[in-house]
């Protein structure tokens, strides 16, 4: 029988093969991507979770490249569906066509539809109707889409990574509470800083062309995944992320401010999130277990786009970002 102190110790060099490993992805992807290793590392965090993100930046930020690039560093098929306010349930999951063949009975089959991948690019998301934006929500929870009864299981691993422009607010349709939970995290994407723009330039208008490594394959992501999860977490990081969430909520008498400034706050989900988060960070970061500074670097991103302002906040000028802040600071 296997003790559980072989089983610690048979897990600890898996741990540092996957993290050198991962490691590798990253300086793969951070070849092509320049200036955003920030956002690199938090889209790992979230695929290495097995879970969706949400990449909010304005164009030309390299959104489209960067799922692209991390499509062939991690093996994965990759595809892209560019949102319009015409975009239909069907163009996404796919339709149902009566076929017609010579002496033989009329049946309807099923044509898949561009969801039917490993890692879905859904650009501008906003922009689509809620009906549309609905139908992305059953395959991002339960991995699976239901046409005419039947139910169609989408590939493994499926991660959505979605864009958002904030810029352009006109024919657009903000995202629905419960869509919003369903990511992971929420990833603001920048501008580069001067130096990385500088490189950008000369990488990106000559002549030569960058092949980018394939470091996983899709089984062995998956492999990865599953490591993830088996990481411990000490007691004071799941007292810490529990006080955190709590500490978000209104109307629980956590927290003062909470009450006064924010409108709805983070469910189960965030937890959750945050517990396979600081697992993924951990390991992309080279160590063995996750630390009460890893529930403070992805405060933000998990909890921002669980959070609304009340109206007497926005009043005020008070900024979301700055309230979690404020309640990350509680944990130091």
């Amino acid at each position: 029988m296997t003790t559980l102190a072989e089983t610690q110790a048979d897990i600890v060099p898996r741990l540092e093969a996957a993290s050198a490993r991962i490691q590798r992805a990253h300086k793969a992807a951070s070849s092509v991507i320049f200036g955003q290793d920030l956002v690199i590392e938090r889209t790992l965090v979230t695929l290495l979770s097995g879970g969706h993100a949400l990449l909010i930046g304005v164009p030309g930020l390299a959104k489209t490249l960067l799922v692209d690039t991390l499509g062939k560093v991690l093996g994965l098929d990759a595809k892209r569906i560019q949102f319009t306010p015409d975009l239909m349930p069907s163009d996404i999951i796919g339709s149902e066509v009566l076929e017609d063949n010579p002496g033989q009975r009329r049946s309807f089959r099923f044509i898949q539809g561009p969801i039917f991948t490993q890692l879905l690019m859904a650009d501008e998301i906003n922009r689509a109707s809620p009906k549309t934006q609905s139908a992305l929500l059953q395959a991002m929870q339960e991995h699976h889409v239901t046409v005419a009864g039947q139910r169609y299981d989408t590939p493994t691993p499926f991660h959505v990574l979605a864009t958002q422009n904030p810029l352009e607010q006109e024919g657009t349709y903000p995202l629905p509470e419960a869509q919003l939970d369903r990511f992971l995290l929420q990833i603001d994407v920048t501008y580069p800083d001067l130096a990385a723009e500088r490189r950008m330039l000369y990488a990106t208008t000559g002549t030569e062309k960058r092949d980018v490594e394939t470091v996983f394959t899709a089984a062995e992501l998956m492999a990865t995944q599953r490591l993830v999860r088996q990481i411990p977490v000490p007691d004071k990081v799941v007292e810490a992320i529990l006080k955190l969430v709590r500490s978000a909520r209104p109307g629980t008498g956590a927290n003062v401010e909470t009450d006064r400034f924010v409108a709805w706050g983070p469910g189960p989900r965030a937890s959750q999130a945050m517990m396979l988060a600081v697992r993924a960070k951990a390991l992309i970061d080279g160590r063995l277990a996750p630390s009460v500074d890893d529930v403070i670097a992805l405060a933000d991103p998990i909890l921002r786009h669980r959070m609304a302002l009340t109206f007497a906040a926005r009043a005020e000028g008070q900024d979301l970002g700055q309230i979690i802040k404020r309640l990350a600071g509680m944990l130091e």
